[in-house]
């Protein structure tokens, strides 16, 4: 493993990944462990273009504004543009205004964030940085199980998301100042839940999950790591630091049940948390949104409970994770993966 110190000039500013980044391989790297007493920011931007590279320098700028110096330990993507060529534009775009090796995330069916829902032809950006958060990264490729369906091959689908949850989160660096593991997949549920299972036989079953999986359109099933695309693939972050998590699931599939439950699950997270909120995450079923008269409503229910101040970063999925609202869920886990699904997670200062 090797660790230096990496700086990066944006128009006169330097970038900072405070101590530096450790690289353990191209498939994980660990920024410095958190500083006790330090900041912790959370920031969202987002840009709306039908040229790729415009939104992603957009987005990127606004977001590294809004940092306002704080040094970022990674950017999360929600993208949601057709076609590969027009998704690398999008990420080398993001790339040439912040750190690459530090951009993760996902192709999505559209985010949602305090300014409003988007859809085709937008990008959103998650920011986690400050000196008091750490964050560790991890990749795993070639799960096995893109081409599967679960009717016909369920066996084997479990087998190897099993493997794969194990592989992805044993590459974590791992603290006791470990709050919140963040996964994003190429596994359309019902196959997220044993991901999900996997990733707890690592960290355990009461460790807590918050995540989505990415869009099947056309194949586009891509998840971003290092500024790159991969399919048939995962993606982990475990945030560390001194702060607090709170979580809440709801499961709907009518319009006015959708916004109940949205409203729902942001009020049961916000509550499970006490200090000062630092930022919201919403993973969401696009199968929810598409039973909703008026997309705006949901998103209008989530601030009915959290207020329209707090950093909300939210995309449309194909599969959640996080406390699942459906009887059968195994009752020693606190998370797992499910559908028609939104996971809301709270984090807060002490």
């Amino acid at each position: 493993m090797r660790s230096f110190k990496w700086h990066v000039l944006f128009g006169g500013l330097t970038w900072g990944l405070a101590a530096g980044l450790a690289l353990a391989a191209d498939d994980a790297w660990s920024s410095a462990p958190p500083a006790a007493g330090g900041k912790i920011v959370f920031r969202v931007a987002t840009a709306e273009d039908e040229n790729p590279q415009a939104a992603g320098k957009a987005a990127a700028e606004s977001l590294q504004k809004a940092m306002a110096g704080a040094p970022l330990r990674a950017v999360i993507v929600s993208e949601c543009f057709e076609d590969r060529e027009n998704k690398q534009k999008l990420l080398k775009a993001i790339a040439s205004v912040l750190p690459e090796q530090i951009i993760v995330g996902g192709a999505t069916y559209g985010s949602i964030t305090q300014a409003g829902c988007t859809d085709a032809d937008s990008v959103c950006l998650l920011g986690i940085g400050g000196d008091g958060v750490g964050v560790s990264a991890a990749l795993v490729t070639a799960m096995g199980t893109a081409k599967l369906t679960f009717e016909t091959d369920r066996a084997k689908i479990e087998q190897c998301l099993h493997d794969a949850g194990a592989k992805l989160a044993g590459k974590l660096r791992r603290t006791d100042q470990d709050r919140l593991l963040v996964l994003i997949a190429d596994a359309h549920a019902p196959k997220n839940q044993a991901l999900v299972e996997g990733v707890q036989k690592v960290v355990g079953a009461q460790f807590p999950i918050a995540g989505g999986c990415v869009n099947k359109n056309a194949g586009q099933t891509f998840v971003y790591f290092g500024g790159a695309l991969h399919d048939d693939s995962a993606v982990a972050l475990m945030l560390s630091g001194d702060f607090r998590v709170g979580l809440a699931g709801r499961q709907a599939k009518e319009n006015d049940k959708v916004i109940s439950t949205a409203r729902q699950s942001a009020a049961e997270a916000l509550a499970a948390v006490q200090g000062k909120p630092l930022a919201a995450l919403a993973f969401d079923c696009a199968g929810r949104r598409s039973k909703l008269k008026k997309i705006e409503e949901e998103l209008a229910a989530m601030q009915r409970a959290i207020g329209k101040d707090l950093p909300l970063f939210g995309c449309y999925c194909a599969g959640e994770m996080g406390p699942v609202d459906l009887p059968e869920q195994k009752p020693n886990a606190r998370c797992g993966g499910a559908g028609w699904h939104v996971m809301f997670t709270i984090l807060a200062a002490p």
